[in-house]
């Protein structure tokens, strides 16, 4: 919205920082991220505990996980928006502390019920907080120090995100088959009690106060919502039993009339003069349009992988779950690595070091689906391990150098709602990546059980959810070789 030069109160506007406040600033800001992170991976390896403690049904589960996604990803834009007008530091405050309660909620949760409802809270807290950590790190950081800003933030979430099965699995093995998937949520109240007051002491206030009225489209953002449940409640219900509803289907078209009047609501709204919920112009920047595209792409098929991969061990070969998730870690701390080193090469060498990553990744996910449908049984695991950290070195090498590569052309003053689309994509992309892996899997599990080997069934529904994981990595291959030749044609590689 153009700059109102008459008003006796100024805009916000960013407050210069020093290196030091700026880092200190962003490591805050980084742990609230592998916070919110680590709790949407960890609870996976919950689900059977939760089951045999609080008798809850297939539905129930689903939901423990998926009703988290979904309104994590509801808040994500909404909350973007509000951080880019005022204060992200308030919000990030306002994000923790909901998250504590709600944490403490689930821990103490006496019914599948309660255990639901402060699921779908954390999951707005975890919404409310994300795209404040996005925003800060577009605004606080510039070219190559900004490659590095977010090649230690993919190594972050990285690591979040590949041990949490590993972290949930100690923990329930620590308090024991019926109670132990309380410390999951139990462990997140010290966690949350530190950072918050870290933020409250260090976090510096990074804008100027502005007294104008909040803009915040309250049409736009009823038409985003229920775009957004529309679209993603058919996948977040899709389990691949005989049971599925098959008429949850025709709420997709329901997403696409929400969409539509949407984009014509918003195009409206800024005709006015007004400043929309979501700037359609950052989608004219290729650059952004076409990250957005391969991360969600990427996260619809990571987590899958790693859901199929926990799946297989577990009902395959009997693993223990804090077993199963240690083949994970290999991928966690060579995505570690390599997220720093990408964030450090992607000002120089650009989105073929994305793509480079994205053919390996495609590499590994073929190697694990032969290795888990070839190798004897008590070696499958490490060969398995062997495989995860091959792919953790590629995959570090999209997260982090996608992401500079995604923001470099977004103005700050959009950097908290750009942030928020891309992680929004990527929560649409789990959604939908996850619902396809699963249906293949359990559809194939459902339609082979009976007679035949338990292991070859279970060899077979890997094989078949894995061919969802490689469709997806194509997908994304496929948008990085098209952004390359774009790139090429107008002479630039580079942000």
């Amino acid at each position: 919205m153009p700059e109102d030069r008459t008003s006796p109160h100024p805009p916000t506007r960013d407050i210069p920082l020093s290196t030091r406040h700026r880092w200190r600033a962003y490591w805050i800001a980084v742990s609230v991220a592998a916070l919110t992170i680590l709790d949407l991976t960890k609870v996976n390896v919950a689900l059977p505990s939760i089951e045999a403690a609080l008798n809850a049904g297939p539905t129930e589960l689903q939901l423990v996980v998926s009703g988290y996604i979904l309104t994590f990803g509801l808040v994500l834009v909404p909350a973007g928006r509000l951080g880019d007008q005022r204060s992200r530091r308030v919000l990030f405050l306002v994000g923790l502390s909901l998250f504590l309660v709600t944490s403490l909620a689930c821990a103490l949760a006496p019914t599948t019920s309660v255990l639901l409802t402060a699921r779908l809270l954390q999951g707005v807290a975890a919404g409310i907080q994300m795209p404040q950590v996005l925003g800060l790190v577009q605004q606080l950081f510039q070219g190559k120090e900004r490659g590095r800003a977010f090649g230690l933030f993919g190594a972050t979430i990285g690591i979040a995100t590949a041990l949490g099965p590993t972290l949930g699995g100690l923990l329930i093995a620590l308090g024991g088959d019926t109670d132990g998937w309380r410390l999951i949520f139990w462990i997140n109240i010290p966690l949350v009690l530190i950072v918050i007051v870290l933020a409250a002491w260090l976090l510096p206030n990074t804008r100027t106060a502005s007294h104008r009225a909040l803009d915040l489209d309250p049409v736009g953002v009823i038409l985003f919502g229920l775009t957004i449940i529309a679209l993603m409640w058919p996948f977040l219900f899709t389990t691949g039993s005989p049971d599925d509803d098959p008429r949850r289907w025709w709420l997709l078209v329901a997403s696409v009339v929400f969409a539509a009047a949407f984009v014509f609501w918003e195009r409206r709204y800024a005709e006015r003069g007004r400043m929309p919920l979501m700037p359609f112009s950052i989608f004219a920047l290729g650059s952004y349009r076409n990250g957005v595209l391969i991360s969600t792409a990427y996260f619809a098929a990571v987590p899958a992988m790693f859901l199929l991969g926990t799946l297989f061990l577990q009902g395959g070969l009997g693993l223990e779950p804090v077993f199963a998730g240690m083949v994970t870690i290999g991928f966690a701390v060579a995505s570690a690595w390599s997220s720093w080193v990408g964030g450090t090469l992607v000002t120089r060498i650009g989105r073929p070091l994305v793509v480079a990553g994205i053919l390996g990744m495609v590499a590994a996910a073929g190697a694990l689906a032969l290795v888990a449908l070839t190798t004897p049984p008590a070696w499958t695991p490490w060969a398995m391990a062997a495989v995860m950290v091959v792919g953790g070195f590629a995959g570090g090498l999209v997260i982090s150098p996608n992401q500079t590569l995604t923001l470099a052309d977004i103005p700050v003053s959009s950097g908290g709602v750009a942030g928020s689309v891309g992680q929004l994509g990527q929560r649409i992309g789990t959604a939908v990546g996850t619902a396809i892996a699963l249906a293949l899997f359990y559809a194939t599990v459902y339609r082979e059980q009976g007679d035949r080997d338990p292991l070859v069934v279970f060899h077979d529904a890997y094989a078949t959810g894995m061919i969802a994981v490689g469709v997806f990595l194509g997908l994304a291959l496929i948008v990085g070789v098209a952004d390359l030749a774009g790139r090429a044609r107008h002479g630039s590689q580079t942000p």
